[in-house]
């Protein structure tokens, strides 16, 4: 038996998420605070299950991301349908939401967006996380594209590799001189180090494999959240740091940052995933930041 699920309820579900409270959404779709209510208990009646944590603002249960997903693929196939029927609206900018990683996003990923051809006329929501957690905001619904370091596809996702960012271990020449005379897997993790927040564990990591897992990275942190700002930080002299080898060669070149155990990199492989929609849209923009990536990335 099947359940047919009305499009207003599940469009008024997507906007109580999109706008963060009943409130909100009712403005947004000119109908009252209690109309919006209704429909979404009404969804949930019909579903069987729990879509919403009335929370502030409020977030989807795993049963509302499906749903939150649904409708905004609804959305999608709706406008392109409408730009190639040529009705109204059909001049109007799409709107085409990836999340990306802060690294990717300082270097290639924005030079990438500009080569996306002027037609369709499209503008772009970003929202910046570790490459690590992107796929969960796919799987929420809120994008409709990730830049991952998964090359598991999220259900309902295509998924490609795009290749590889390398990272550089570096370090300020005058703390390198101060702190790093010894061998890298005996120093390391005993000096200050910079990290991105507190979920970043990727200068763990690195020293995990110099130490073969007997150390993580010193509990001496510099937390800077912004991949530029990491970077700065790191040829300021706080601590040694992960870099991205396009951010480090111009310091290194520049006698601002110096090489720590030389012989050792990182890369990271990254892959794109995007819903299976048949959006002329988010396949020109797949295609773009393919061919792009290409170019920037080691393969």
């Amino acid at each position: 038996m099947t359940t047919d699920l009305p499009l207003d309820q599940v469009r008024t579900l997507l906007a109580v998420v999109d706008e963060g409270t009943f409130d909100a959404a009712a403005a947004a779709l000119h109908v009252t605070p209690s109309a919006v209510s209704q429909r979404v208990k009404a969804l949930e009646q019909r579903t069987g299950r729990v879509l919403l944590l009335r929370t502030k603002p409020v977030r989807p249960t795993e049963s509302g991301e499906v749903l939150v997903r649904l409708a905004r693929q609804v959305a999608r196939l709706e406008h392109d349908a409408y730009a190639e029927l040529g009705l109204s609206g059909a001049g109007e900018p799409i709107r085409v939401s990836v999340a990306v990683n802060a690294d990717s996003l300082a270097t290639w990923f924005l030079p990438a967006l500009s080569r996306v051809p002027p037609e369709p006329r499209l503008c772009f929501e970003l929202r910046r996380e570790d490459e690590a957690h992107t796929a969960a905001l796919l799987r929420e619904g809120a994008v409709m594209a990730a830049v991952t370091s998964s090359q598991d596809p999220v259900p309902g996702c295509s998924v490609r590799s795009l290749g590889r960012m390398r990272y550089l271990p570096v370090a300020a020449p005058d703390f390198a001189a101060r702190h790093l005379t010894g061998p890298p897997a005996r120093v390391l993790p005993e000096v200050p180090v910079v990290v991105f927040d507190r979920r970043d564990d990727f200068q763990d990591g690195f020293v995990r494999g110099l130490t073969r897992g007997r150390s993580a990275a010193s509990a001496l942190r510099t937390y800077v959240p912004t991949s530029e700002g990491f970077v700065e930080a790191v040829a300021a002299g706080l601590g040694w740091g992960l870099v991205p080898e396009a951010q480090a060669e111009p310091l290194l070149r520049d006698g601002r940052l110096v090489r720590i155990a030389p012989r050792r990199t990182v890369d990271v492989p990254l892959y794109w995933q995007q819903w299976k929609l048949d959006s002329p849209a988010l396949a020109q923009v797949a295609e773009t930041v393919t061919r792009a990536a290409a170019e920037a990335l080691r393969t």
